[in-house]
């Protein structure tokens, strides 16, 4: 048995933390690692204590919403922004860290990733918004597509 490199073994444990998703319409999952070492996690899903789409159906189904248009008409909260609120929630300084994701980061999750200070995005899949990366690449924000 091969032993994984750290690309692969991080976002093996993002696709893990994707599985708590309670979204209808996309799991995601994000961790923030420094120094090879995991600071915070985070999926996509309705703010705590809330109902969640699992639970009440999804909005953005319900009013034809197309991905990547319109994200302040859901219930839920992004992977990287939950775990960018959990870092924030327990004290945990992110500048200089990567995040793993297995969706690109939308615009306002890229926005959110610059200010953090995060100096690296991996993620797997694609998303359909080019102008969160024509921000992160202004940012000098080092984006890598996972390719196992």
């Amino acid at each position: 048995m091969a032993r994984p490199d750290w690309n692969e073994y991080f976002m093996e444990i993002t696709e893990l933390v994707a599985t708590r998703s309670t979204c209808l319409r996309r799991e995601v999952g994000a961790i923030i690692v420094k120094e090879n070492r995991i600071l915070s996690t985070g999926y996509n899903g309705a703010p705590s204590g809330l109902a969640h789409c699992l639970e009440i159906g999804c909005l953005r189904d319900k009013m034809n919403i197309p991905s990547g248009e319109r994200q302040e008409l859901c219930r839920g909260i992004h992977a990287e922004q939950n775990a960018l609120i959990q870092a924030a929630k327990f004290g945990i300084a992110l500048d200089g860290s990567t995040v793993y994701v297995t969706t690109q980061p939308c615009i306002t999750c890229s926005k959110l990733i610059i200010n953090a200070g995060i100096k690296k995005i991996i993620y797997k899949n694609p998303y359909p918004d080019k102008l969160a990366l024509e921000l992160l690449e202004e940012a000098n924000i080092e984006v890598i597509i996972y390719e196992k």
